[in-house]
This record gives structure tokens, C-alpha cells and sequence, in this order.
């Protein structure tokens, strides 16, 4: 499709005018010299702007392969041109419920170079997507032409939960286990002996092998590993509160993406991590198990599960884990509360695990109800709007302190902040033996 340029409606307008003038003095010659130049005008920008077909740039989109939901994903392109100087506009053709930044693309390209555009998507929703083919017009070379044409780059993309949070925690547990953070390594010590080593300062006194400094005449510690082969099990709850919309994504999937940090961290301690997902009853479980296997096992599994509007059977959920786990764990479920009232199943249902298991309940706080809450007010509906929001969040302490007076574990945290918060909680379990 060949489409005007700027230059060619700057080109008409002037000509249009000089019509004008040339009306005043005899309009039938104005109209015969402006119909003429415009029809050949039109066929000059024709033939200009079908030259472009010969000269098509190369356009082509890498590979897409798994995107995170609630990031920014980079989509690329790469153009490669032929013989001229070239200036083209892109749209790629992706899913439309989706934030893309830039929409459009634009650049100018010398003759027989290559170049990378790129543009940032942010999806919302997991699953499979459509990016459809992408549209490219280019200017003519004398500029009084668009040719558009598309490029067949149809492509189905699956949007996981946030697969780069996990690539950068493992780097960080990488960089961990390897000692060269000093103050995780505090935190890591442990109660398992793993070897002896020569005392270097700043070593614990306490931790000096004294009969084997006396063998070798220098002072000789002991090296104390955190405890292994631990069990770590995940109630991820599903049910209505869980599909409210926080930050832009369901509440279900920040606790899906803190489930899975937190999955990391503890086989990256190799600890034996299972998984249970329930709304009435549980709809997915998977046996606690050791091995990089076992996470990618787990996010085949999860990445498919949406919230529904259903209630929880906490109870339910929880009877159901102990009839079929009997080795002590940490079991923590991930939900989320309202008020007293609202979570007296939920006490009743975390007391079930009490004193087998370590219980641990980790709920997900809609961090706009803290900035309303510690706002400034100035009118009345914002008065009433902070009087509703610290409310909300005196009844939801209430609730959180009913569940820490009968020695259970609590963590309540803004949603877009919890995975940190929950893996920061888990390391100093695991550092303080409370397993």
C-alpha cells in the first residue's frame, strides 16, 4: 500500500494556493493547470513510492520465548537495509491488553547497515498470547511516499509468573553459598559439622577445635553447616480474596511469584520443598522433594492455575496436609486476611498444625491501603477514606495478633514487597534452628 508523505501534502497545499491566485484571473485555467498537476503529481508519487517494493528493508523479530508477568520484557527487532537511505516507522502486532512503551518505533538507517529497535512490554495476565505480524512503512527516496507492507512473524508466547525475580535471586544465592557476603554467611552458620579449618580473624573462639589445634600447634575451628534435608511445604491459596487486583496484577499472582522465590531459596538450601494450592479443597499438590528438578516441576505446574471466586477451606486444607505429611516442617500458607471475624477459621485451621509443624502464615496487604491510611486529608470523602483505611488495618493487626498469641509465625507485607520480605524471614528461620 502506498500512502502520501508530508512532503507530498506540503506539495499540494502550495499548489492549491497558487491555483488560487491563478483564479483570480481566470478561473477555468486555474482549475485545468491544478487538475493537471495533481494528476501528475499523483503519478510521480506513485512511481516514487513503488520503488520502495525493490528496496524493502529486512525486518525480523528474535525469538520470543518466556516473558514474566509484572515486568518489563524487551522485544527486539532487527532491520537490515539495502541500497539507499532509508527511514521507516514499525508496529509490532502484540496482544493489546498489554502496557507497551514505545507503541511505535521509528529510525533512520544509512544504506546496507543493520540495526536493533527494541520495545518493553509489561503483561498482566498468564498464559498463552498471540503477537500477530508486524507493519512497516517506509519513506520513498525522493520522500513523497509511504509504501506499507507486514511481515508474517506470527508467534504464540507464554507469560509466566516472574521468571526474572528468580534468575536474579539464584544469582544472589550463588553468590551466598560462595561466602563472599559476609553478613548472610553470619546468618548461615549452623549447627551440623562440615570440616575443620586454620583459625582466620574474626572467627567465633567458641568454635576452636582444641584438640586438633594441640596436634598441629595452630589454632584449628570447626566449620558449621546450616541443617540440610528440611521440609518446607507451601499452602498457596486461591480462592476469592485472592483475585483482587493489587499494583496492577491479582493478589494471586504476587503470592504465586513469592511461592516460587521462596520454593528457590529453600532447594537452593536443600531443603525438600512440596506444594499445595486450594480453594474448597486442594486442587494441586506436589510431595515435598530436593533438586533443581523439583522447581522446574513446580513452575509447570503452577504457571497454568488462576484464582477463583470461591471461599477457602483452610481447615480442610490443613487436615488434609497432615494425614499426609508426618515428618515435622515448615508449613507456610499463603492468603490473606480481612478482619477477627473473617479469619477464625484460619486460627483454628494454623492451630491444627501446632506443635507437629511450624506453622508459619504469610499474608499479602494492598499497599494502597497504606498510602490512604498515612495520607494528608484536606476534604471530607479524603477523611473519610483514611477513617475506612486505618480500619481496615487496626482490624487486620487484631486478626495477625490473634494468630502470633497461640505461636504462630507471621509475616503481613505490602503485595509488590513480599517475596523479599518472606526469603529475608525464611533465612533467619533457618538461621535461628527454629525448624
Amino acid at each position: 500500500m502506498i500512502l502520501p508523505a508530508k512532503r507530498s501534502y506540503f506539495i499540494l497545499i502550495i499548489a492549491l494556493f497558487v491555483a488560487v491566485l491563478l483564479a483570480l484571473f481566470n478561473v477555468q485555467i486555474s482549475l485545468l493547470l491544478l487538475l493537471l498537476f495533481d494528476v501528475t503529481f499523483l503519478t510521480v508519487m506513485v512511481i516514487d513510492g513503488s520503488k520502495v517494493k525493490k528496496n524493502r528493508v529486512i525486518v525480523t523479530r528474535y525469538p520470543l520465548h518466556k516473558l514474566s508477568i509484572g515486568r518489563e520484557n524487551r522485544v527486539i527487532l532487527s532491520i537490515t537495509t539495502q541500497q539507499q537511505l532509508t527511514q521507516i516507522i514499525i508496529q509490532d502486532n502484540y496482544p493489546q491488553q498489554f502496557s507497551v512503551s514505545p507503541a511505535i518505533l521509528e529510525t533512520r538507517l544509512t544504506p546496507q547497515s543493520q540495526k536493533d529497535l527494541q520495545y518493553s512490554i509489561y503483561p498482566n495476565q498468564r498464559g498463552e498470547f498471540q503477537w500477530g505480524d508486524i507493519r512497516i512503512r517506509q519513506l520513498s527516496t525522493w520522500g513523497l511516499a509511504w509504501y506499507d507492507w507486514k511481515v508474517p512473524a506470527r508467534q504464540k508466547v507464554a507469560v509466566y509468573p516472574d521468571l526474572m525475580g528468580l534468575r536474579s535471586l539464584l544469582i544472589r544465592l550463588s553468590v551466598e553459598n560462595n561466602g563472599t557476603i559476609n553478613f548472610r554467611r553470619r546468618l548461615r552458620q549452623g549447627t551440623e559439622f562440615s570440616e575443620l579449618r586454620e583459625y582466620v580473624t574474626g572467627d567465633d573462639t567458641r568454635l576452636i577445635n582444641w584438640k586438633a589445634t594441640a596436634r598441629r600447634s595452630h589454632p584449628i575451628v570447626n566449620v558449621l553447616e546450616e541443617e540440610r534435608e528440611q521440609t518446607l511445604i507451601i499452602l498457596l491459596d486461591r480462592g476469592r480474596l485472592m483475585t483482587a487486583q493489587v499494583q496492577g496484577l491479582k493478589r494471586f499472582d504476587w503470592a504465586l511469584n513469592s511461592t516460587l522465590t521462596l520454593a528457590l531459596t529453600g532447594l537452593n538450601r536443600g531443603d525438600c520443598v512440596g506444594i499445595g494450592v486450594f480453594d474448597r479443597e486442594i486442587v494441586t499438590w506436589m510431595p515435598p522433594a530436593r533438586g533443581k528438578s523439583q522447581l522446574s516441576r513446580i513452575l509447570e505446574r503452577l504457571t497454568p492455575i488462576q484464582p477463583v471466586l470461591l471461599e477457602p477451606d483452610y481447615f480442610g486444607s490443613v487436615t488434609r496436609l497432615v494425614n499426609q505429611q508426618h515428618r515435622r516442617a515448615l508449613v507456610v500458607v499463603m492468603t490473606d486476611i480481612i478482619d477477627q471475624i473473617a479469619s477464625a477459621e484460619l486460627l483454628t485451621a494454623m492451630q491444627r498444625l501446632t506443635p507437629r509443624y511450624l506453622p508459619f502464615c504469610v499474608t499479602l496487604r494492598d499497599p494502597q491501603l497504606d498510602e490512604i491510611a498515612h495520607s494528608s486529608t484536606e476534604t471530607v470523602p479524603e477523611l473519610y477514606n483514611r477513617s475506612v483505611a486505618l480500619d481496615m488495618l487496626s482490624q487486620r493487626q487484631v486478626a495477625l495478633a490473634q494468630l502470633k498469641q497461640k505461636g504462630i509465625l507471621v509475616l503481613d507485607a505490602p503485595a509488590n514487597q513480599i517475596s523479599e520480605s518472606l526469603v529475608r524471614r525464611y533465612l533467619d528461620i533457618k538461621a535461628r534452628h527454629l525448624l
